[in-house]
Formats: structure tokens, sequence, C-alpha cells
């Protein structure tokens, strides 16, 4: 039942959904900003780097990483990093705080938007799903923009509905909300940030026949909207536009001497040609698209049990719930098949996290009961899950543990396309370096397995399911710091640091050693790493010189200079023969090397 804005007793309730999302939500997110695990290499050191850049250059337009031009993505994630770094200083921890706070901050504005349409118990259940399902914890584990992007949706839609609404006190907010959530994305994530939001209100609209254009015209005030919206997105993308015009290299004869500058990598490229899967360079790969549906059993889990069911409810538009559902519908679908049309990563589904959780949560709220068919599965499956972890204490009892994980883990990278890809690299005896995180998740998997064999009632079941999920998650980041050699360079940064100074050179590009670049705030040669993220960028005309071949490579390491190296352990061949091994190992970790000449 809804209780009014206005009365005592509805700001009591509103007041306790808040309480226990927050709760759940900081007890998931606030303990996955601590370091240990350190960033990790690849796009986690790179986002943090980019945004530590900003800070010390001052320029926050372009993003810039070893001097070469990133035109990739939009600045907000950037600004809003470097604001905390100002703050705190330049630490691991800095970068993760805002992320976890927009977490925190999604799943409340999720549990507010149920509770609006379905009512109090409604906002607890979907803010608590979306806290605890797996796929939240591993897509927003490292840096990426698609959670605050996921929120800037999130926000949009919901302003649309309060709009529309005849009702609705407070419309002045809502514009505002509408508007700057809209202008937000585009800081965030690009055009699409806007075309989801836009084509899901539009669709929804045309379905539900609810007003004519002249009413929806009076409630959404498009002009004034689209001019608050240009005001707060249009002046980055001019003067990204502007700081970086075209160039052609007339000395080259081929189309990578070519730069056609920010405008057409960043509105064309990067937006069309990667939804065509035409992308230059084409450095990316795309899950197969019956697991990118599949999968959401996983992401969701282990809320997914009752995922069908959630959808066996009326969509009519002649109730707020009703109306509420059927947009849900609508979002979950719409992106679901814009991204079944393009390239797909796992996360890029993200931002249908909070319509699912509002569709579980209204479909729980009709249950006294927990479903027993979803409650059986997922007692199965948790008992499954947990002799498989006893199996594994057991058979690693003989098992030592020297040195890192690394050493105890096979490498299947055509497998990393995948969000848990890297689990193929598990061995039997990899499995001796994760006792601690093996007995966490265990002892939440028996809490699960005990609640849901002692309880019936929803309510109480989804409190069990949560502190289970709170007590894994943190099994899992326990797991992070045990994989930290294997996943960061922290350790060859702080043999680095340690050592006397020199040239720095990385092996392959910039992505490979991304940690070792924050934790040092050095810059870097990049042998042999013309490619990827920074080969559009390195093309123009202000481009810092740092990509070096064989040649050059050999020729400074016989040098006069003292000189390091980091570099693969898979290149190690190839780099005896090219130097004659004529190199000290100064770190090794990870299965990785830092090298130097003397």
């Amino acid at each position: 039942m809804r209780t009014g804005h206005s009365s005592p007793r509805g700001f009591l309730h509103r007041f306790r959904v808040d309480l226990l999302v927050l709760l759940v939500s900081c007890a998931i997110f606030l303990p996955l900003v601590i370091s240990p695990p350190h960033l990790m290499d690849d796009v986690d050191a790179v986002q943090a780097q980019i945004a530590r850049n900003m800070l010390e250059s001052g320029d926050w337009v372009t993003a810039r990483l070893d001097g070469v031009a990133y035109l990739e993505k939009s600045p907000l994630i950037y600004w809003i990093m470097a604001s905390s770094f100002r703050v705190f200083g330049v630490h691991d921890w800095a970068a993760r705080l805002p992320l976890a706070l927009i977490n925190i901050a999604l799943c409340w504005v999720t549990a507010r938007f149920a509770m609006w349409a379905f009512g109090r118990r409604a906002g607890i259940y979907a803010g608590t799903v979306l806290a605890t399902c797996i796929g939240m914890f591993l897509f927003t584990r490292i840096l990426i923009p698609d959670a605050a992007l996921t929120l800037t949706i999130t926000v949009a839609l919901w302003s649309l509905l309060r709009l529309m609404d005849e009702s609705e006190p407070r419309p002045t907010l809502w514009f505002f909300l509408l508007y700057t959530s809209l202008a937000c994305g585009l800081l965030l994530k690009g055009l699409i940030a806007a075309v989801f939001p836009v084509i899901i209100g539009a669709i929804y609209l045309a379905i539900t026949r609810e007003a004519s254009v002249k009413t929806i015209w009076k409630h959404l005030r498009p002009v004034s909207g689209i001019f608050l919206l240009l005001l707060i997105a249009a002046p980055w993308h001019i003067l990204a536009t502007l700081r970086n015009p075209p160039y052609f290299d007339w000395t080259m004869h081929s189309s990578p001497g070519e730069y056609h500058g920010f405008f057409w990598f960043y509105f064309l490229n990067e937006h069309l040609f990667r939804f065509l899967n035409m992308r230059y360079p084409r450095d990316y790969n795309t899950v197969p698209r019956l697991w990118f549906w599949l999968l959401h059993f996983v992401w969701l889990f282990p809320w997914s049990a009752t995922l069908i069911a959630a959808f066996r409810q009326s969509y009519r538009p002649i109730s707020r719930e009703g109306r509420v559902r059927l947009l849900a519908l609508i979002w979950i679908t719409f992106v679901l098949v814009f991204f079944s049309l393009s390239t797909t990563q796992e996360y890029y589904s993200l931002p249908i996290y909070p319509a699912l959780a509002m569709l579980l949560a209204s479909d729980l709220i009709t249950r006294a009961r927990y479903p027993r068919a979803a409650r059986i599965v997922l007692a199965s499956i948790l008992s499954l899950c947990l002799a498989a972890i006893l199996f594994l204490l057991v058979s690693n009892v003989k098992y030592p543990t020297p040195g890192d994980i690394s050493s105890a883990l096979t490498q299947n990278p055509d497998m990393y396309t995948l969000s848990l890809g890297h689990m193929s690299d598990l061995t039997l005896r990899a499995f001796a370096y994760l006792r601690l995180p093996l007995a966490l998740a265990g002892f939440a998997l028996l809490l699960g397995v005990i609640g849901l064999a002692r309880t019936r009632r929803t309510a109480t079941t989804v409190a069990v399911l949560a502190v289970m999920m709170v007590v894994f998650i943190q099994a899992a980041r326990q797991a992070l710091i045990t994989f930290d050699p294997y996943l960061s360079s922290k350790p060859l940064a702080d043999a680095l640091t340690h050592s006397e100074p020199g040239t720095l050179i990385e092996g392959d590009a910039y992505y490979a050693f991304s940690s070792v670049f924050f934790y040092t705030n050095k810059t870097a040669l990049l042998w042999n790493g013309r490619s990827n993220n920074l080969e559009y960028g390195s093309y123009a005309p202000n481009a810092a010189k740092v990509f070096i071949d064989d040649e050059s490579l050999k020729a400074l390491w016989f040098g006069a200079q003292r000189t390091y190296l980091l570099v693969y352990g898979s290149d190690m061949p190839h780099l005896e023969e090219l130097l004659n091994k004529n190199f000290r190992i100064v770190k090794s970790s990870g299965g990785n090397y830092l090298l130097t000449n003397r």
C-alpha cells in the first residue's frame, strides 16, 4: 500500500526502506573500495590513470594516456574520479570510492522507484535484489561507467512517468531530473545514454496512448528540456572537436596515416561503426548471442529462480503498477534486442537490471510464501556448490602454495571475452591458494541452505538470501586478493619505484601493464605497442612519440643509459633471442617480468 508523501507515516515508511536498502548496498559495495586487491591491468588502471592525467595536466577536455589522445569515451567518469583524487589524494581506493557510491545510489533509486510503483515492501525487495545479485558485483568491480549510465537511464525513465502523472506534486523537479540525467548520460557513455530512454519512453507512450501529443508536449516541455540538456552536455563535445581537428600525414600513402579528429572517431567510429561491428581498430570481441541472453540467469542469481514467474504479471496500463511493469518490459526488451543486433559484452545489459529487480519485487510482494519450486531449485544449486567447495578444500589439503597463484594456473585467452573467462585458467592445485575464500564462500552457502530449509515466508527468505550474498561477495573479494599478482602488476610497480632511475619500456600495448603506470605515475616507451586503444590517437600531430620497434629497443638496451622493460612471460623466448639474454630480472610477478639492462 502506497502512503502519501506528506504524512508522517509515509515519511517513516520511506525512511525504513532507505535505511534497509542503504545498509545492504553499503555492506556489499563499500568493502570493495579497500585495497588490496589493487587496480587491475587493462581498463581498471587505465580509467584511474586518465583521471589522474586530467587532474595533473589541467586538460579536462581530452583524455590522454602516455601522451597520446584517448578519444573513445566520454569524460564524466574521469571528472568524478579526478575530483575524488583532488579531495582524498591519488589512491586506488579514491578512484573506486565514487563508483561504489554510484552503485549504492543506483540501488537506492531503484528501491524508491519500486516503492513509488508497488509499495514499501517492493522497494525493499527491489533494492536488495539489485544490490546482491552476482552481476552487479561482477560488472562493477572494475572502473567502468556502466553503473553510472544505468543510474541516469533509471532516473530518466522514472522522471518520464512522474511527469506524465497528473497527480505529480513536483513536476519542475522531475523536469530537471529528466533532462539533467540525459545530459549526464551523454557525458558518461555517449549517444546511447539518450537513445535508450528516449526510444523506450516513446515506445511506452505509443503503446499506452494515455495522452495526446499536445499533452505529452505540455508535460515534457521538450524545447526547454533540450536547451537544458545542450547547456550541460554540448560544451565538452564542442571543445573536444575543436581541440582535436582532423589531420593527414601526406608522407604516408595508406590509411594508418589518417587522423580524422575527434568528431569522426567519437560519433561515427565509436557509435555507428561499433554498432555495425566495423569499428577501427577492431580490438574487441563479442559474446555469442545465446550466451548473452542465457547468462542473465547467472548474473541475477540467486534471484533468477523466480525470474520467469516475474514476467507472468499484468502489464495493462490501467494502474500505476501496470504502467511501471509495462515500461520495465519495454525497457528490458529494447536493450536486449539492441545489443543482440550489435557487438555485445555481458555487462552491456547492466542498464536492464533495475527493471528486472522491480519486476522481481512486484512479483514477490504478491506471495506470502517464497515459491516452493524456486526454493527447491535454489537449495539444490547451493547444496551442489557447497559439496564442490568441500571437495576442493579436502582435495587440496596436501598441496603446498609456493609463490603466488599464477604458478598453478593455465592460460586460455580465447575464453577471456566472457566475464568469468579467467575461471577456465583454474587447475585443481590452484584451489589450494583459495582456501580462505573457499571456506568463506562455503559458510555463505551453508547459511543459504539452512535458511531455505527452515523458512517459507517471502520476507524472511529474501533476508536470508541477502545475508548469504553479502558474505559470498566478501569471499569473492578475498579471492580477488589471492589473484592480485595475476591480475595486477602492483608488485612490479613497487620494484620499479625502489629501483634506480632509468628509461622505462613496456612490451605490448599500454593496457598490458597499466597498473604499473598508475602506481608509479610514469610514462613509458611502448615496444611493438602501436595497436588497440592508442593506435588512432598516435597519428595525431601532437601525439607523443612513444612507439618503438625491435631495432629501437636494441639500440636503447645496449646504450649507456639504464633501461627497464616490462614484459609478459610469453614474450621471453623472443626477447632472449633479440637481446642475446643480456638482461637481469629485477622482479617477477604473476608470470610477468621487470627486466633491466644493468
